[in-house]
């Protein structure tokens, strides 16, 4: 199935709207709940210590946020979740209700490109599957240095593709056959698990998006093969 992969607003949130209800059990699903080592591994990357303001963009669920914020050691004082979705971030609130973590999270709907906080405000920022479905990621990657305070630390997941031939070739066969049949058949979305594919084949190549990060302002910028390259941790510094 071929499917627009356009990144209009309007579209990427209705179509993230209409499968917030299934979003949650479909990442732990498809990734044979390696998902969540991802998330942790990004958050160890930012350091933190209790004391830092953190800025979770693209937050969806807020899956991160909560992994920020509910660490034992070395959590967010606080994080500051960012979502253009309003049903991404009702199931959001509805998960901070009931989690301990929920009282230092603060949800915002509003768009990566046009980040509603003043310069210099947060002291950490982090992404996880977000980047490649903003209209504008140049502008969003220049957002984030506007927002964060200098010395601060960016960390941002996004799906890629193995470097090794026999594992790329298995991976794409899941990627493109096995992952959009079942993300239609349990989320009930024709689109959404067919876009999902198809925009990680169209996003940039790691060292192209380090690239742009460096072009936003970040002059140190690594990136970190997860899981045999399927998912990428892009780690940045501000200057």
């Amino acid at each position: 199935m071929t499917v627009s992969t356009s990144k209009e607003p309007a579209r990427i949130a209705g179509m993230f709207d209409a499968i917030a209800w299934r979003y949650d059990t479909l990442n732990h699903l498809l990734s044979l709940g390696v998902d969540r080592k991802w998330r942790r591994r990004a958050v160890q990357e930012l350091g933190l210590t209790g004391a830092q303001r953190v800025l979770d963009v693209c937050t969806g669920t807020a899956d991160l946020a909560i992994e920020a914020a509910g660490r034992r050691t070395g959590a967010a004082r606080e994080v500051v979740g960012i979502d253009f979705a309003g049903q991404m971030l009702k199931e959001a609130q509805r998960k901070l209700e009931h989690h301990a973590a929920g009282r230092r999270i603060r949800l915002i709907r509003a768009d990566a490109t046009r980040l509603p906080v003043p310069d210099r405000s947060f002291d950490a920022a982090m992404i996880a599957f977000g980047i490649r479905n903003v209209s504008d990621p140049v502008a969003a990657c220049r957002e984030l240095h506007r927002v964060l305070r200098p010395g601060s630390h960016l960390a941002i997941l996004e799906f890629g593709y193995p470097r090794l031939p026999g594992i790329r070739t298995m991976y794409r066969w899941y990627f493109q056959y096995v992952l959009p049949r079942v993300g239609r058949r349990i989320s009930r979305h024709e689109e959404a698990y067919a876009y999902l594919p198809q925009s990680v084949a169209e996003f940039k190549t790691p060292a192209a998006f380090t690239r742009m990060l460096q072009d936003a302002g970040f002059p140190v910028v690594r990136y970190v093969p997860l899981t045999m390259g399927t998912v990428y941790l892009y780690l940045a510094e501000r200057d």
